[in-house]
């Protein structure tokens, strides 16, 4: 597989994330561990079902227990950190501060073997970031109160774990894509006791939340995280990082097509800042393969 190929791979999952908030809504008011513990199922199930299909899949389980700390770690860790900040902090501001990740991986990827960070790398990411901004200045606020100041906290150091998995993922490179689906069903467990010890259990009513929930186990919560893996292992993970900016805008997008959003100038300029951002960013992956 080339790195055109992988990076190519990697994109998707930036699509199906874009997913995440229209058919998180779709779900109705699970509780945020529980709809994790039920979607990582899936995403893990899907992952074990693909093992039929190939004999000796089942192998990559056995992985050293550094992989398994970072895979669990960085699944789980997020996605944690990440609910508690939404209950914290005020959503937008809370998305903010999470969205740091994008150009986190950026900056950490020159820390990488065999890597280097161009200029275009960097412009690309901060032209994201500023999208980014711009993309949630209508709805952030200028005061704060002292009980949110932990829902901040937790968003900044997520933004900061998501990253770090992502670029360590890299270094794991022996590790195959099939262990994800052990790092998913962990992850489940996981949610799944920290649901059962904080939250009321509420199941789905309609059959649309049902669907809600399937389509979030096998995309954004499920195939996402193998085609991330795919793309942080062989593919440029600095155009990844950069991309990775129009996930919010695409999320937006998602949400006005469905008839939760509004659109605005401030979203168009936010577009062009992102999709400029990261076309500069690529600007390597439209070269002959390498």
């Amino acid at each position: 597989m080339t790195s055109r190929t992988a990076t190519l791979i990697g994109l998707t999952a930036i699509v199906m994330w874009s997913l995440l908030a229209v058919l998180t809504v779709a779900t109705g008011r699970i509780p945020a561990f529980q709809l994790a513990a039920m979607t990582f199922s899936i995403g893990g199930l899907v992952g074990c079902a693909s093992w039929l299909l190939r004999s000796g899949a089942v192998a990559a389980l056995r992985q050293p227990l550094a992989a398994w700390a970072v895979g669990v770690g960085g699944l789980f860790g997020y996605h944690a950190l990440y609910f508690l900040a939404l209950r914290l902090a005020p959503p937008a501001e809370a998305g903010l501060l999470n969205y740091l990740w994008p150009l986190l991986i950026v900056v950490f990827s020159s820390l990488l073997p065999g890597e280097r960070l161009a200029l275009h790398h960097v412009i690309g990411a901060l032209l994201g970031l500023i999208g980014t901004v711009l993309l949630f200045a209508g709805s952030t606020g200028a005061q704060y109160e002292a009980a949110q100041i932990p829902g901040f906290i937790a968003a900044f150091v997520a933004a900061f774990v998501w990253a770090a998995y992502s670029v360590l993922s890299r270094r794991l490179k022996a590790v195959p894509t099939d262990a994800v689906a052990g790092f998913c069903l962990a992850t489940a467990v996981l949610a799944a006791l920290v649901h059962l010890a904080v939250e009321t259990t509420v199941w789905p009513e309609t059959p649309l939340q049902w669907l809600g929930i399937v389509a979030l186990g096998l995309g954004p919560v499920g195939a996402a995280f193998y085609a991330w893996d795919i793309g942080m292992k062989r593919g440029d993970i600095r155009v990844l990082g950069a991309a990775s900016y129009a996930t919010p805008l695409l999320s937006t997008a998602f949400l006005i097509v469905a008839g939760f959003a509004q659109a605005t100038a401030t979203i168009a300029l936010a577009a062009l800042m992102i999709a400029g951002g990261g076309l500069i960013a690529a600007k390597d992956l439209f070269r002959a393969n390498r």
